[in-house]
Formats: structure tokens, sequence, C-alpha cells
């Protein structure tokens, strides 16, 4: 009901404003070139005063001349009250204009506005990012309320005979370094990633002050991981840690910038993943993800932005990206995936990012995932038919069109 009020109102200002401006085109057309003539004919009786007074036109001339001209004004004054035939043709297209003008207006405001939505000043805005940066959950809470990990492919029997000897070992040799080392990165390929966190956490613990910038963006990754995609006030404080020992660090930056998404300020966000997708390579893991928020982020943000074509990557990226091993990168690409699916699910998001899901699920191999995340897109934009296009070509590229 409200919107009806709402659209209720702009269309009596509407048509008010342009009924006022036509009222204003319509007696500046009449009246303009006669206010002008009304000053020269009474510039001219008093000339003809003048004139007469010093003597240099007769009464009867002086006369004459008179009636001539205030006959010339009544008809001025009276072209100035009533418009002329031949502005009443002038006035349609201007009407036209206006009327079309209007509409182009509300089609516009109707598209891409939000009848009905309360004023937000930046003030507020700002206090609320405040309050949501306040109210985060703590990583024991957010680890609660994680939905459960999507199904992963049963291990091989004999890789869960050897997780099992693994964690019996670490549970004998609590301080073995290397072995909570190998614990935890098992444990995240599992999607086990509470475990992962208690065996990295711990290890961190035991390294102490030489622990390097990627040590703890990594200990960050896992928490956000086993929060469902939250960055914690726990995970924060790895992440500053992280950018204290190396300001550049590509991680810390990434997930850094997704703590300010998730709190409402696209703005920070923006700043940090713009430079990243800049500096590449663009084989890293966390550039997949940022291509399929950024636009949105920089939209949010009030930034102008295009989003620039993706590019293959060079020789050098190919290298940079070797220094990651294969299960490493994998189970980077898998978690970010999983934190994209988990926002999606939960809270929504622009045609993009499903689309970018669906597409990243089909390259991992994740085909009923992708399925399932195909189908939800469908009911949520089941009334856009420039977004289903785009659902509809993520479906084809990764295979799971019906």
């Amino acid at each position: 009901m409200q919107d009806w009020f709402f659209w209720a109102a702009v269309m009596a200002l509407s048509v008010g404003v342009v009924a006022i401006l036509l009222q204003a085109y319509r007696r500046g057309d009449a009246s303009s070139d006669n206010d002008a003539a009304l000053k020269v004919y009474r510039d001219q009786l008093a000339e003809v005063d003048r004139d007469l007074a010093r003597a240099v036109i007769s009464a009867p001339e002086a006369e004459r001349v008179k009636t001539e001209v205030s006959r010339r004004l009544l008809d001025a004054d009276r072209a100035r009250q009533t418009p002329a035939a031949n502005s009443q043709g002038k006035l349609w297209p201007t009407a036209l204009a206006l009327i079309l003008a209007t509409v182009a207006a509300l089609y516009t405001y109707d598209r891409i506005g939000a009848p009905g939505y309360g004023d937000l000043p930046l003030a507020d805005r700002l206090a609320l990012a405040d309050q949501a940066y306040r109210d985060r959950p703590s990583q024991t809470a957010a680890e609660a309320a994680a939905p459960a990990p999507a199904a992963t492919p049963k291990p091989d029997p004999e890789f869960v005979a050897l997780m099992e000897k693994l964690r019996a070992a670490v549970i004998a040799r609590p301080d073995d370094q290397q072995g909570l080392a190998l614990l935890a990165k098992n444990e995240a390929q599992l999607g086990n990633y509470s475990a992962a966190r208690k065996a990295q956490e711990h290890l961190l613990t035991l390294i102490g002050d030489k622990a390097t910038a990627n040590d703890h963006a990594g200990l960050a990754q896992t928490m956000i991981f086993a929060a469902g995609g939250v960055v914690t006030p726990e995970a924060e404080k790895h992440l500053v840690r992280a950018l204290e020992l190396d300001p550049v660090n590509p991680l810390a930056r990434y997930f850094s910038g997704l703590m300010f998404a998730e709190i409402g300020r696209p703005d920070r966000a923006f700043a940090l993943w713009e430079p990243l997708l800049r500096e590449g390579p663009a084989t890293a893991p966390w550039i997949a993800p940022i291509r399929g928020m950024l636009q949105a982020t920089a939209d949010a943000a009030g930034i102008k932005y295009q989003l620039p074509a993706a590019k293959g990557p060079t020789a050098e990226d190919v290298a940079n990206a070797g220094e990651l091993s294969a299960a490493d990168r994998q189970d980077m690409i898998k978690g970010m995936v999983g934190q994209l699916e988990t926002r999606l699910s939960t809270e929504g998001g622009p045609v993009e990012d499903w689309a970018k899901l669906i597409t990243s699920l089909g390259l991992i191999g994740e085909k009923t995932r992708a399925k399932t995340a195909y189908d939800k897109a469908l009911s949520v934009f089941q009334a856009d038919d420039a977004a289903l296009g785009q659902i509809e070509s993520a479906a084809s590229t990764a295979g799971v069109t019906p």
C-alpha cells in the first residue's frame, strides 16, 4: 500500500511540475516580444510630449501621433495578456518534450531506484557499518552457526587410514610442528575446517614470534572457512598481524576486503580488491572471487568503474602459481568457492555472483552443487530475463543445463 501512496505522490508532483513549466513557457513565449513593444510605445508617448513642449511639432500633429501610439500600446498589451495563435503551435513540441522527459525519469527510477526505501544518509550508513563490525560473532559462535559443508567425494580408504594414524600421532606428540602442519593441511582438504583451525592455532603458538605473514594469513583463511565465510574478530587479528609483517600480503588483503564488504563498507573493500586484481597474477586463487564481486562492490560504493576483461595467464603468472603445490591451489580454490556458495545461499547476491558460482563449481567438478546453484538462481531471478540469460550461459559452461 505504501508503494501506491509513493507513486501517487510522484505522479501528482510530476504533473504539477510539467503544468507549471508549460504555463511559464506559454506566458513567456506570448509576452516576451510584447513587453519590449510596450516599453518602446511608452517611450514614444513621452517623446511626443517633449517635442510638443519644445514646439517641435504642432498640437494637432502631437495629438494625431499620440492617438496612433496609444492604439498600438493597447494592442500590444492585449496581445501580452492573450497568447498569440502562433505561440500555441510552438507550445505542443515543448509539452511533448516535457512529458517524454517525465516518463523517462519515472521509468529510470522504477528500474534502478528504490521505491519505498527510507532515507539513509552517509552518516547513518557509516554508523550501521560500525555497528555491524562490533556485532560480528565470535569464532566459536560463527563455527556453531555455520552451515554444514557441502558433500565432498568420499576419500580413499587408504587416505582415511593414514589420517587416523596422523591424528593419533599428533595427539601423542602435540608439539610436533611438522605433524601439526600436515594435519591442518589434510583436515582442510577433507573440509574439516574447525579441526584444521585448531591444529593451525596450536602450530602458530609453538612458532611464536617467528610466524610469518603467510602463517597468519593462512590461519585467518582457515578460520574464515570454518566460520562459513564470516571474518570473525579472531580471524581479523591474524589478518592485521599478517599485514603488519607484510603490508602487501595478497591473501590478507583479500580477506580484509571481504570483511569490509560483509559489514557494509564497499568503499574500503574496493580499495583493497581493485589493486589486487590489477597486480594479479591471473592464476591466483583470489582473482576469480574478486572478479565476481568487484563490479557490484564498486556500484554499491558509488564508484565509477568498469570491470576489465579477463586475461589469460602469462608465463610469469604460471611461474608464480608454481610456488603453490597443486593440492594447495586446489584447496584454496575450493575454499573460496565454498565461501561464495555459503554467502549466496544465506544472504543472496547479484546475478554476476551466481553465474560465477555456477561456473566455478562446474570447473572444479562439483556438478551436483553447480546444478543446485543453477536451480536456486533460476528461482531468484525468474522475473529478470537479462539475468536469466547470464545464468543459462554459466550453466552451459558448467555443463549442468537440462
